[in-house]
């Protein structure tokens, strides 16, 4: 009796979890959820394709010194790059070292010959002391797929 009335209780949840409500969005939420499932699909099939690899150079370095800031202060930096290859340019993921730290991407791949940037927000607030994060970038290069983006910061009262 309970192990029929668990599979129930998840039946149940899985299709409200799953029921779109077509008088509250038209189905916008749906067709906004397929073109986002679309360009994922088109990201993994570039990032698994090693044909489809370019290069990209650095504009500027990707080990920074921010100097000092007072707690509480929003730090911002951004790196450069320019896509040196023939192929366009996948950022298909950029994490950060930790929850302080929130990075932002291009989303649209890159042209060859042209530039982006990797943009990343820290928050200072309860972060007394020296500060070291990294920014990890997964794109479609070669000879690496990922990159490593750092910074440090002092945080004073």
């Amino acid at each position: 009796m309970k192990k029929n009335l668990i599979v129930l209780l998840a039946t149940v949840s899985f299709v409200a979890c799953n029921t779109i409500d077509k008088k509250s969005d038209d189905g916008k939420n749906r067709d906004a959820f397929l073109k986002d499932s679309i360009a994922m699909a088109e990201k993994l099939k570039v990032m698994d394709d090693t044909a489809n690899y370019t290069t990209l150079q650095w504009l500027d370095s990707t080990s920074m010194d921010l100097g000092t800031v007072k707690e509480g202060a929003p730090v911002e930096v951004s790196y450069r790059f320019t896509n040196t290859g023939d192929k366009p340019l996948v950022i298909a993921n950029v994490t950060a070292s930790c929850g302080c730290t929130v990075p932002e991407k291009p989303e649209e791949p890159i042209a060859p010959g042209k530039q982006g940037t990797i943009k990343a927000k820290f928050d200072s607030k309860g972060r007394k002391g020296t500060n070291n994060k990294v920014i990890t970038v997964d794109a479609n290069t070669k000879p690496s797929r990922t990159y490593e983006l750092k910074f440090k910061v002092e945080v004073k009262e």
